[in-house]
C-alpha cells in the first residue's frame, strides 16, 4: 500500500521514477539531522533530457514544464533518502532554481512555479517552501532546467 504522498501522486498521474545516480563526483543527498541535501536534477524525463534555453527556443509554459520534471526528480532523491518511506517527509523547506536562458530573459520565477505549484499539489501545505530562481548561461547538457533543494525528514 502506498503512502500518503504516494496517492496524491498517483492522483496527479504521477509515479517517481528511482533516483538518479550522480554523473559526477557527488552525491545525490546529504542527510544532516532532520535535513536532507538534495543535489541539483535536472530536467530529465523518462523519454530523455528535456534542453533549451528561455529566452530563445522555449517557452515559459515549456520552461515551467521542465521544472516540474526537476521537482519529481527531487522527490524521487527524498525517497530514497527515506528508505523508501516518501511519507517521512515533513515539509519542502527550500528550492533553489536555475534557468538556462538569455541575458534579457527576465521570467525565471515563472518558470520555477512549474516545480513550486508541483510540490503544492503533491504534498499539499509540507510542500510550501522559501525559493529563488536564477537565471543562468548554461546548463550541464543543455538542460533548461536544474533544481536543488532542502527537505524536511522525520
Amino acid at each position: 500500500m502506498s503512502g500518503r504522498f504516494e496517492a496524491q501522486l498517483a492522483e496527479l498521474g504521477v509515479t517517481l521514477p528511482d533516483a538518479p545516480a550522480p554523473v559526477a563526483n557527488y552525491v545525490p543527498f546529504a542527510v544532516v539531522g532532520d535535513l536532507v541535501h538534495v543535489s541539483g536534477q535536472v530536467s530529465k524525463a523518462p523519454e530523455g533530457l528535456v534542453t533549451g534555453r528561455l529566452g530563445a527556443d522555449m517557452t515559459v509554459e515549456a520552461g515551467a514544464a521542465a521544472a516540474r520534471v526537476c521537482a519529481i526528480n527531487l522527490l524521487s532523491q527524498v525517497k530514497a533518502a527515506c528508505g523508501g518511506d516518501l511519507d517521512r517527509l515533513m515539509r519542502v523547506v527550500k528550492l533553489v532554481g536555475f534557468v538556462n536562458s538569455t541575458p534579457d530573459f527576465t521570467d525565471q520565477p515563472k518558470v520555477i512555479n512549474g516545480a513550486s505549484d508541483f510540490m503544492v499539489a503533491a504534498l499539499g501545505d509540507a510542500g510550501r517552501h522559501a525559493r529563488s530562481a536564477v537565471g543562468v548561461s548554461a546548463l550541464p547538457f543543455g538542460v533548461a532546467v536544474e533544481i536543488e533543494g532542502i527537505f524536511q525528514i522525520k
